[in-house]
């Protein structure tokens, strides 16, 4: 058989790669098929008979609890509940959880279910959504109840975007008022709770029911599926909107007993911006009027047992702090050099050290592990970029870090005092971050003891090179004598 070369590549092998090709494509769109199967047979034989929506606007990160009765009206057994969400939506959203009741009302507990992005392939306007997995499958016929708590931040706008010292702050907020499912839903409505009763404007829809801090909007009957009604609230929220823009924690171990905890803030309140120039004698004489919306105190939550805290700016060090501690938890209130506004921004350093024993363990195959608090020890902020850095000690080997949501990660190495072949560091990266994610995550490692006493050797042996080369410049005669 003749065969011709074209470019490095025979018939042949031209003919393989082209059935090959064929193949891989056929396998994709039999993939994208059966998932578009799948997902519009979960739609079609799941229906919510009724939901209930419940939107928590009282501070700066909006908080919105939704339960759903979910009944299987099809012939085959559900394995997972899907939930959608607005694209505006979804881009802002921090956290997604969900649990399924078990038992009677004075007996309920709720599971906690595995909730994942998924692509919806029939949705219209771009929705997306996440994939809620039961543990174990709705069978035909039967109902569950599912509580889902998500979380979304800078979705409040400042309006006015800009305000003068004596004026409080004004929002709006944008949603729906049915709530966006893929399935039919028999019953539902939503409640909208608001700071105070100071409500500029709302969208009114029938029916709507308004009684003092809470707005109501249906119930409404038998809704297909992708139903969508907006509202928009325009309301006073004299929170303050205190943003992390970046966070940058560094925990490093030293197994001679102590954890070295460094974090550096870049704060900004992100409300209304101030206009105008800021009088600190108005602020001070009329604090229910003057600055409202500022904030000049800040709360962290530090874990027990801290020691040698500090707390400083550009500057150098503040003074204007306040540590309280106990068995079971530490409080730092610390107070900026001015108060923040709409707009300005103050950068500082958080320092403090921890006891290695409550936070460094072993596992049963002979690995090290440290147990840490991933997130933000300000109460009530929002971290747009959070970086935690762990140092290792010298000489570890084949680290990796165990965290329960998805976060970015890698490897970089950090050279200190007597290091010769430098620190491993696990660098973990998350955007928009909330509170609700101070959950705790583990950094595994492998350390042979003998690199203890790698640094104390080193030491001794400069300290005794340098007393040999005294005591020999000492005995050396380095005097010129005349000759005889």
């Amino acid at each position: 058989m003749q065969v011709v070369e074209n470019f490095g590549c025979t018939v042949e092998d031209e003919v393989a790669m082209e059935t090959l090709l064929k193949a891989r494509l056929a396998l994709v769109f039999s993939i994208l098929a059966h998932v578009s199967l799948l997902t519009s047979a979960s739609s079609h034989q799941l229906q919510i008979l009724n939901a209930e929506k419940r939107i928590d606007l009282t501070s700066h990160i909006v908080r919105v609890f939704l339960t759903l009765k979910v009944e299987n009206v099809g012939t085959l057994p559900a394995s997972d509940v899907l939930l959608a969400f607005p694209p505006t939506e979804f881009d802002h959203l921090a956290v997604v959880k969900a649990a399924i009741a078990t038992g009677k009302k004075k007996k309920r507990s709720y599971v906690p279910l595995d909730v994942k992005p998924i692509e919806l392939l029939d949705a219209p306007n771009g929705a997306k959504g996440f994939s809620i997995s039961l543990l174990d499958p709705l069978s035909p016929g039967a109902t569950a109840t599912f509580e889902v708590l998500y979380m979304s931040t800078h979705t409040l706008k400042p309006f006015p975007e800009e305000i003068s010292q004596s004026e409080p702050q004004l929002v709006y907020y944008h949603d729906t008022a049915f709530v966006l499912s893929p399935y039919h839903i028999k019953q539902q409505s939503t409640f909208i709770k608001t700071p105070s009763t100071k409500v500029e404007s709302f969208t009114k829809l029938e029916p709507t029911n308004r009684i003092s801090k809470e707005i109501r909007y249906g119930p409404y009957e038998d809704r297909p599926p992708y139903s969508f009604l907006p509202i928009m609230l325009h309301f006073e929220n004299n929170y303050p909107f205190a943003v992390v823009e970046e966070l940058v924690r560094e925990v490093e171990i030293s197994h001679w007993g102590s954890i070295q905890v460094t974090e550096h803030y870049k704060l900004a309140h992100t409300g209304a911006r101030h206009k105008g120039v800021f009088s600190r004698v108005e602020y001070q004489s009329k604090p229910s009027r003057s600055g409202v919306s500022s904030f000049r105190h800040l709360l962290a939550r530090l874990p027990p047992k801290v020691h040698s805290v500090y707390y400083r700016d550009e500057i150098g060090n503040i003074s204007s702090s306040h540590l309280r501690t106990d068995f079971q938890k530490s409080e730092l209130e610390i107070e900026p050099r001015y108060p923040l506004f709409g707009g300005w921004k103050a950068t500082f350093v958080i320092g403090y050290g921890l006891p290695l024993q409550d936070f460094l363990f072993e596992s049963p195959d002979g690995r090290r592990y440290l147990n840490f608090s991933f997130g933000c020890p300000l109460t009530d902020t929002v971290v747009d970029k959070l970086t935690m850095k762990v140092v290792l000690p010298e000489g570890s080997t084949g680290p990796f870090a165990v965290v329960p949501f998805q976060v970015e990660q890698h490897l970089e190495k950090k050279y200190s005092y007597l290091d010769v072949v430098g620190r491993t560091v696990v660098v973990l990266e998350k955007k928009n971050v909330v509170p609700e994610r101070n959950a705790a995550f583990q950094v595994y490692y492998s350390f042979n003891p003998i690199f203890m006493l790698a640094e104390p050797l080193m030491l001794v042996s400069a300290f005794f090179f340098f007393f040999v080369a005294c005591v020999a410049y000492l005995h050396i005669d380095l005097s010129i004598s005349k000759m005889q």
